[in-house]
């Protein structure tokens, strides 16, 4: 009699060991330091708990678990039409993490979710504002506008949209030949503009210059007397050059001694 009331003392216990290894492993729960745990208690919110041990009353209390760290999201290629009517595809990369989880919980039912269709929207919708040479040339700028609209809509989810960055800008093939037509003019109209500028330059100085042989004849002479210099020794043949008398008016008149006075 007495083996048969240890078997069935043995037969209760034993299940009732389980059970509590059981309720044990519902109610516990650990974690990480970048974790917290949303609890409800009979579908009420709660509190929010973590990191570390947090213990649940079982069958009262369920927790949803939030990683709080930085999540790196793609965002699809847009089709977007700039505000010069150029279709372009444009894709990004959102960096966002959860600074509230109580309403990345509560105030949205999947914030992943949320916050991709979200950014796709607002991608094409700031950049439709801007032609195609911002989008190619102000892209930090057209980052900071992204992200500022989009962390101030998903403020009210408790999420913090820390940066943006445009990846990609596609064009098609006509576009990219019309892009490279308009550079190549460009860059002849700036040599264009560089030689008329030189052009300009040199002919300034050649006034300067001549105005100041017209003040000095000396310094004519001697310009003529290095031109005959120059062409001499760049030809081994014999040159006749002429030489203007009225060059040397100035040296004759000053050589030539004066006329003696009548009585």
């Amino acid at each position: 009699m007495s083996s048969s009331f240890n078997l069935g003392l043995g037969g209760v216990l034993i299940p009732l060991l389980i059970l509590f290894i059981v309720l044990l492993a519902s109610a516990v729960r650990i974690l990480r330091e970048y974790e917290r745990a949303v609890v409800f208690q009979l579908g009420r919110f709660w509190k929010v708990k973590g990191p570390g041990l947090v213990l649940l009353i079982p069958g009262l209390q369920k927790m949803v678990r939030i990683d709080l760290r930085v999540v790196t999201m793609n965002v699809d290629p847009q089709d977007v039409i700039s505000r010069d009517n150029v279709s372009v595809k444009v894709s990004a990369v959102i960096f966002f993490r959860v600074i509230d989880p109580q309403k990345a919980i509560i105030q949205v039912e999947n914030y992943l979710m949320a916050t991709s269709q979200l950014a796709q929207t607002t991608l094409r919708v700031v950049l439709g504002k801007h032609e195609l040479d911002e989008m190619l040339a102000e892209r930090e700028r057209l980052n900071v506008d992204i992200q500022r609209i989009l962390d101030a809509q998903t403020d009210g989810w408790g999420i913090k949209v820390t940066n943006v960055e445009i990846k990609d800008i596609d064009l098609n093939e006509t576009m990219v030949r019309a892009i490279a037509r308009q550079a190549e003019a460009e860059r002849e109209r700036r040599a264009k503009v560089i030689h008329a500028e030189g052009e300009k330059q040199a002919a300034a100085a050649l006034l300067e210059a001549a105005q100041t042989l017209a003040r000095q004849p000396e310094a004519m002479q001697l310009r003529y007397l290095q031109t005959m210099t120059q062409v001499a020794g760049d030809r081994a043949s014999t040159i006749v050059f002429p030489l203007p008398m009225d060059l040397l008016g100035s040296l004759l008149s000053k050589d030539k001694p004066a006329a003696a006075k009548p009585d």
